[in-house]
């Protein structure tokens, strides 16, 4: 038996319900006919997390007849996932849930209605796109296209080469990402300021507001220069023609797994195998994910939206889609994260499923979110904290089956520790009640990084360090260290003085904060040889 991820190969629906799957209960064809006539929604960024949440949310709403029109999807970055994937399978995809039970679900999500390449270099999928622009019809516009999508200047504050020449040019000749989106909403300001909500669903923090900044700063310089007619910055700055909703999302959606294609390919699907495209993206016929997901979503939509309520999403204000994200980033999910990254590179996991049946890693990040964060933690009100991080211990990071790496998540560390941990410390430091005493684990995480930053894992192996901006900079501080070799603990103090003193990274200045001499200490113990690591976190969390 063969199973074909296409229109026709659908038709054999039997087969395909007998391997297992969840199919669309809807008329599909209807569906895309009704969607591309009188578009609603359009996603761009047509990776994986699109595909196992909001494509899903679409299908969802389509199965339970609350909404009759599914998703538009355009991809502006690397195209070839339009071309190479979702064309030779007619916009339908595979979502695997991986449950923590050991469970498996499988579903063919059949909701994308339309694919395109937002490149000009594409006449016409941008046609098109400017097409559906002008419609009365669309509500929203969507994005996952992660926080770097947003970008308009480098490392160095310049603006990046391609937004200089879209500024020069104007909305009829774009190629940054932010441009072609600009240049899609000034066709909808020329067809008469229509109204419509611009919404990221990137996972940070202030996501609308970053979307905002970027659209309007070619809006301004494009009205400065006479490039547009009058009138369409302020179209963008008006709330009731244009808004740009904040949200929180929270689902952890790996690439595609060696194990999980195996599985499709013994139920009988045929080309299962993923694809890298040139631009290194790593797209198969199926996306793999776990169960547990959420977005939040501040409820400002001037055109009206679908009842994404029915699959899920919250709806609520600004501020409390803020609580949310803090909750989150600050104190349930992404220091414990961040802290199993650390420790789970230097002890040689390839899993951080894995390192949850370690009972001192274990320990340490109970410690991290029930004793040191929860004192502190912005409540939103519409989750409970507690149970968010209970969700996040006993489910969601332990689920053996979600294919999640400490390497992965490692990545730009240094950019994430401030948000991550220095919030939590700013909080003590302002509390009456609390004492910096209490904090044991987050100095330990601290210490961590920075023995990670040698590069030489806790049985004295070399390893590569994940991707991190910084890494050039942070480095030199520890090169000259050699494991087994401590060096003087006065000697150390001085020269890692500026690093730890640096607020940038840690969220406050460590030195001043009375925490310097705990991160440096557990450093000194991490370092006396192979052992250390694993020892110095045996010894911390016997104290807990």
């Amino acid at each position: 038996m063969s199973l074909n991820l296409t229109a026709a190969g659908l038709a054999d629906q039997k087969a395909w319900e007998a391997a297992g799957y969840a199919l669309p209960s809807y008329d599909r064809e209807a569906m895309i006919t009704r969607t591309k006539e009188s578009p609603c929604w359009v996603h761009f960024g047509a990776g994986n997390i699109f595909r196992a949440f909001q494509a899903n949310t679409a299908q969802e709403l389509l199965n339970n007849g609350t909404f009759d029109r599914g998703v538009i999807v355009a991809e502006g970055f690397d195209t070839e996932i339009i071309r190479d994937m979702y064309q030779p399978h007619d916009n339908l995809s595979i979502l695997v849930t991986l449950k923590a039970d050991g469970s498996v679900e499988k579903t063919v999500v059949g909701s994308i209605a339309e694919s395109l390449a937002a490149d000009t270099a594409d006449s016409p999928d941008f046609a098109r796109l400017k097409e559906i622009f002008t419609k009365d019809s669309l509500q929203m516009a969507t994005f996952t296209i992660t926080e770097k999508g947003y970008s308009l200047k480098n490392g160095a504050c310049e603006l990046l080469p391609s937004v200089a020449a879209n500024f020069a040019a104007g909305p009829s000749s774009v190629t940054s990402y932010m441009g072609k989106v600009a240049s899609l909403l000034y066709e909808r300001f020329l067809a008469g300021e229509k109204p419509v909500a611009m919404v990221s669903t990137d996972n940070c923090s202030h996501n609308g507001e970053k979307l905002s900044l970027a659209l309007t700063a070619y809006a301004s310089v494009w009205e400065e220069n006479k490039l547009v007619q009058p009138g369409f910055l302020s179209y963008l700055q008006n709330p009731e023609k244009v808004s740009f909703p904040w949200t929180m999302i929270d689902k952890i959606t790996p690439r595609p797994d060696g194990s999980i294609e195996k599985i499709l390919e013994e139920n009988g699907l045929a080309d299962a195998q993923p694809i890298v495209t040139s631009r290194h993206t790593y797209v198969a016929p199926f996306v793999n994910a776990e169960e547990c997901q959420y977005l939040v979503v501040e409820d400002h939509f001037p055109n009206g939206r679908p009842p994404m309520e029915k699959s899920g999403w919250i709806f609520t204000d600004r501020e409390t889609v803020n609580k949310t994200e803090r909750m989150k980033v600050c104190t349930c999910l992404n220091p414990l994260h961040t802290a199993l990254a650390v420790f789970g590179c230097l002890l040689d996991y390839e899993l951080i499923s894995e390192e949850m049946k370690n009972p001192v890693l274990k320990k340490l990040v109970e410690r991290i979110g029930y004793v040191e964060g929860l004192p502190v933690v912005t409540d939103p009100g519409i989750l409970s904290p507690k149970q968010f991080i209970d969700e996040v211990l006993n489910i969601r990071i332990p689920n053996p089956f979600m294919p999640d790496t400490p390497q992965r998540i490692a990545t730009d560390t240094s950019q994430k520790l401030s948000i991550r941990f220095g919030e939590t410390i700013k909080s003590y430091l302002a509390s009456p009640e609390l004492s910096l005493s209490d904090l044991q684990a987050i100095p330990a995480v601290f210490a961590g990084w920075l023995r990670y930053l040698m590069g030489v894992d806790d049985n004295g192996d070399a390893f590569d360090l994940s991707p991190d901006p910084l890494l050039a900079t942070v480095r030199p501080y520890v090169q000259d260290l050699k494991l087994g070799a401590p060096a003087d603990r006065e000697t150390l103090s001085k020269t890692l003085a500026p690093l730890l003193s640096d607020a940038s990274i840690f969220g406050v200045d460590l030195i001043s904060a009375g925490l310097s001499d705990r991160v440096l200490n557990a450093f000194v113990s991490m370092l006396q040889g192979p052992g250390a690591v694993a020892d110095t976190l045996a010894a911390l969390t016997a104290q807990f």
